[in-house]
């Protein structure tokens, strides 16, 4: 199976055989969260997509290095990173905290809502607070070789000299002239010397929070360069995939690949990945536009474009549903087909133990098997592969009402299939049972908390409602009772 797997390189813009740089290994960097706020949905489809190819690469037995960065400093609010305030240190100030508590704090509830939607933790997590000193090196290196300059104490990568031997929009398919032609003045202008430039190290102003020494100044690092530094420590000048979000692409990854051509001679993956955007009832999600929500208020249901809430696997299961690469559109009633969807699959998983082989077999296993293999060697088609997961569910069903015969073998084929492709692969799991019980505890734990309250043990009663408050739950007391929601 792993020589028929094809993937996507937006690289050269067409699907190419997997072949890994130093087989069985693989080497995948993804571009992590900038932690100054909530994740929100988009982010979500990003970091599940690469779950599932995480997922399917180890399937196929190759031994996966997995590195998704988290930025902790550097980020600048422009849109290539390069200008404005740093999101962290604003986001300090205004909430009059430590930068690293807004980190702390959002670099745990990222890790939680990875958690909720079942995502296996990658097998590094580098920070680019942690890496400073490597990436004042790979800047000198950069230097050395003359493809940057220092003004004032800052460092800027010279785009115009770099692209007099190598092609700088090889990866977003863009000619040098086109984007000049096509880039507003960004900040800094006036020390660049030319509009492309971007900053690879920033002299901080004296009021900037999070700051190094380095040889040219008392500042910090470009956004971009950060995760440059981080790919070659973890995995080499030179690795098998790179990943992220859509948007990126642009001038983000663009920007790795030139300071990686610059300092080490060669592009840095050999496999580019990028997934597409999720949108809401056909518009971009945005903040003005009130249709951008966060997780929890999915899992609530608290929202206004919210007609009711959401489980976490119905979540992921909606996004499998849509080949990473397309744009996949939220609306309630397409949560409501997913949801319906998601039950039906997880109903014939869950009778699959209990069937009953046959002596002799009016299906053959095997086929359907190879089949969901293709749809995953083709540039990892979740949608497909689903479809698949849905006949085999009716064959499920089929044999479980004694409608269909099958053997020891071809029964031990479907279990293999079905547990190997909705568990491992897809990474879902049954929540039912844990949803149906949750009332009933809850309700229960309220019941015990109002008989402390009535036996004026109010140490005990408060003891509940702080208790409940630490793990998510908020308790509501009211004329017509105490009643439970989730935070």
């Amino acid at each position: 199976m792993k020589q028929n797997l094809f993937v996507y390189n937006t690289l050269t813009r067409k699907k190419e055989k997997f072949e890994p740089l130093n087989p069985p290994f693989v080497g995948m960097y993804v571009c992590g969260p900038t932690v100054y706020s909530d994740v929100h949905m988009g982010n979500c489809r990003t970091y599940i997509s690469f779950d599932l190819i995480f997922r399917y690469l180890l399937k196929l037995g190759f031994k996966v290095r997995y590195v998704r960065n988290v930025t902790d400093a550097g980020h600048l609010e422009g849109d290539g990173g390069d200008e404005g305030e740093d999101k962290i240190s604003k986001k300090a100030k205004i909430s009059r905290l430590e930068p690293m508590e807004i980190v702390q704090k959002y670099t745990v509830g990222f890790h939680d809502v990875m958690q909720i939607f079942n995502l296996l933790s990658p097998s590094i997590e580098p920070t680019a607070t942690g890496h400073i000193i490597e990436q004042i090196e790979l800047v000198q290196d950069i230097l050395d070789k003359g493809y940057a300059y220092v003004v004032n104490g800052s460092v800027y990568f010279d785009v115009e000299k770099y692209n007099q031997t190598q092609e700088y929009g090889i990866l977003n398919g863009r000619n040098l002239e086109d984007m000049l032609n096509n880039t507003r003045a960004l900040g800094g202008q006036h020390e660049k010397r030319g509009k492309l430039d971007f900053a690879l190290w920033i002299k901080a102003k004296p009021e900037h929070l999070m700051k190094w020494p380095s040889p040219w100044s008392v500042g910090f690092p470009g956004w971009h360069l950060e995760c440059s530094a981080m790919s070659n420590k973890y995995l080499g000048s030179q690795f098998d995939i790179h990943g992220g979000g859509i948007d990126l692409m642009p001038t983000h990854h663009t920007n790795e690949i030139a300071q990686n051509v610059a300092a080490c001679g060669k592009n840095p993956a050999t496999f580019w990945i990028h997934t597409n955007m999720l949108t809401v009832n056909g518009q971009k999600m945005s903040k003005s536009l009130g249709n951008s929500f966060l997780p929890h208020e999915l899992f609530t249901g608290e929202h206004s474009i919210l007609t009711k809430a959401y489980s976490p696997m119905t979540a992921r299961f909606f996004m499998l549903q849509a080949h990473y690469r397309s744009t996949l559109d939220f609306s309630n009633d397409a949560m409501e087909a997913s949801e319906k969807g998601f039950k039906r699959l997880m109903n014939a998983f869950g009778l699959v133990d209990g069937l009953k082989a046959s002596a002799a077999t009016e299906i053959e296993i095997q086929p359907l098997l190879d089949k969901c293999y293709d749809a995953m060697n083709d540039d990892f088609n979740s949608p497909v592969l689903i479809a698949e997961l849905f006949e085999a569910s009716r064959i499920v069903n089929s044999v479980h009402d004694g409608k269909l015969k099958i053997d020891e073998t071809n029964l031990a084929l479907l279990k293999e299939l079905m547990n190997t492709f909705i568990l491992d692969v897809l990474g879902l799991k049954n929540e039912q049972a844990a949803n149906d019980d949750l009332p009933k505890i809850l309700n229960l734990i309220v019941t015990l908390r109002n008989e402390a309250k009535a036996n004026h043990d109010y140490a005990t009663s408060d003891k509940i409602r702080n208790g409940l408050q630490k793990i998510g739950f908020q308790l509501n007391d009211g004329k017509e009772g105490t009643n439970w929601s989730k935070i």
